[in-house]
């Protein structure tokens, strides 16, 4: 339990630093697109670029690449997060993750019903109230320090990996453009490429990216959004290292003691010791986890350039509430689908299976502490922004959205810090 208090320590501070950097860029994004620089604004994102390569040319406009490429990396960092769970973490055990699981689909399927029920006849929105933004969520949580209980963070960082895969399944299967059915054998010749390569046992991170760029053109090329091959990439990722511990160890002594045996009194390393040296850089490099390590290395850039990057891009919306009763049902079905749906699913459905035995509270998490993460699950920002992009595109629509996206995440992160200030209020009473 302790060892993963630390990891998950670790990652909810770089997670709650992100929270910040999206929130100025967002309020950057909207003073922006709401100034003099309106139009300079729209224009940059707007701008055509190409990449040509060989024969196959890609041809998308700034912010599509930002949508489409730089959110694939993304996305490769969700799938690697999603796989380390499955197999290492939270929800490796059944026992670990039935009660996540459960409150995380109940917190997509109420929201989107409660979409679906404002808008029968045009339903192609469900999947914007369904998403939750995990750096804000996790960002709140860190205001507060020690005031949180561990196990409700705990609790919320399973329930959104399993919300993003949810959120992946969905963007996969549901907002999908024209399907060109012929690239399907490339993108499964590649893939099939990927999969051969961890069957081999081949650790290096290298010929993966390289394959995966290639995986990346393919399901572009196919119509299906191509942030799925971000993720596809992901599963294909070895967990497994070249060396082991305990061999890494015993190297790395024996390296150290050879490194010690050839001091001498010229004050430059002689070759003995440069030798120890580079064999200790090596089992350095081979000890490491390939998906652990590529996870690290993304996480920064993930959540200090590109999720920023999204947000600064797409979160630009001129303050024109007309939009908003123009497309009024919409509109509300996001809102009260973020503010209303995510609770009541992520507490009707854990509260309900537990009552029929499916599952079991953790013992150190309060009922008061599982509706406050229902309403941080109701914080969609960035994620609901990202579907939004996808599911229409009349911009007097996107722009109402986003307006409905950034009340109900501010009204569900209110209600939210109120929740867990009154939890740490009745924990220390019972102390």
């Amino acid at each position: 339990m302790t060892q993963h208090l630390h990891t998950i320590e670790r990652f909810i501070k770089d997670e709650s630093f992100s929270g910040v950097l999206l929130f100025v860029a967002t309020i950057a994004a909207v003073m922006v697109a709401n100034s003099a620089l309106s139009e300079s604004y729209f224009e940059l994102w707007n701008m055509a670029l190409g990449v040509t390569l060989g024969g196959h040319t890609i041809s998308m406009n700034l912010m599509h690449w930002i949508n489409d490429g730089l959110m694939a990396l993304f996305f490769l960092m969700v799938g690697l997060e999603i796989k380390r769970e499955l197999l290492i973490g939270e929800l490796s055990s059944v026992k670990k993750a039935t009660f996540p699981i459960v409150a995380a689909i109940g917190g997509m399927v109420i929201p989107a019903l409660v979409y679906i029920a404002f808008n029968t006849t045009d339903p192609k929105g469900f999947g914007i109230p369904m998403a939750t933004d995990i750096a804000f969520a996790l960002g709140i949580l860190m205001l507060f320090g020690k005031k949180v209980n561990p196990a409700l963070k705990l609790f919320l960082v399973a329930l959104a990996v399993v919300d993003d895969l949810g959120a992946v399944i969905v963007v996969a299967t549901v907002y999908t453009s024209e399907i060109h059915a012929e690239y399907f054998i490339h993108a499964g010749l590649v893939y099939a490429l990927i999969w051969i390569l961890n069957l081999k046992k081949v650790t290096m991170l290298m010929p993966y990216l390289l394959l995966g760029i290639a995986l990346w053109i393919f399901i572009h090329s196919i119509g299906v959004h191509a942030t799925i091959a971000g993720v596809l990439l992901a599963f294909a990722i070895p967990i497994s290292s070249k060396v082991d511990e305990q061999d890494f160890i015993q190297n790395t002594k024996e390296s150290v003691d050879e490194f010690e045996k050839h001091i001498d009194n010229i004050p430059i390393l002689n070759h003995h010791q440069i030798d120890a040296l580079e064999d200790i850089a090596y089992n350095y490099d081979k000890v490491q986890n390939p998906l652990v390590k590529l996870e690290h290395q993304l996480h920064g850039f993930s959540a200090f350039f590109i999720m920023p990057l999204f947000a600064f891009s797409n979160a630009g919306v001129i303050l024109d509430f007309s939009a908003v009763s123009q497309n009024f049902f919409i509109v509300i079905g996001v809102v009260l689908g973020l503010i209303v749906g995510k609770p009541i699913g992520i507490v009707g459905f854990t509260y309900l299976a537990q009552k029929l035995n499916i599952v079991k509270k953790p013992d150190d998490l309060g009922w008061d502490e599982v509706i406050a993460v229902g309403f941080l699950g109701g914080i969609g920002f960035t994620m609901s922004i990202f579907i939004t992009q996808l599911a229409f595109l009349d911009q007097s629509v996107i722009d109402a959205v986003k307006l409905g996206i950034f009340f109900a995440s501010f009204i569900a992160g209110v209600i939210g810090v109120i929740l867990i200030l009154k939890a740490y209020s009745k924990r220390n009473k019972l102390i």
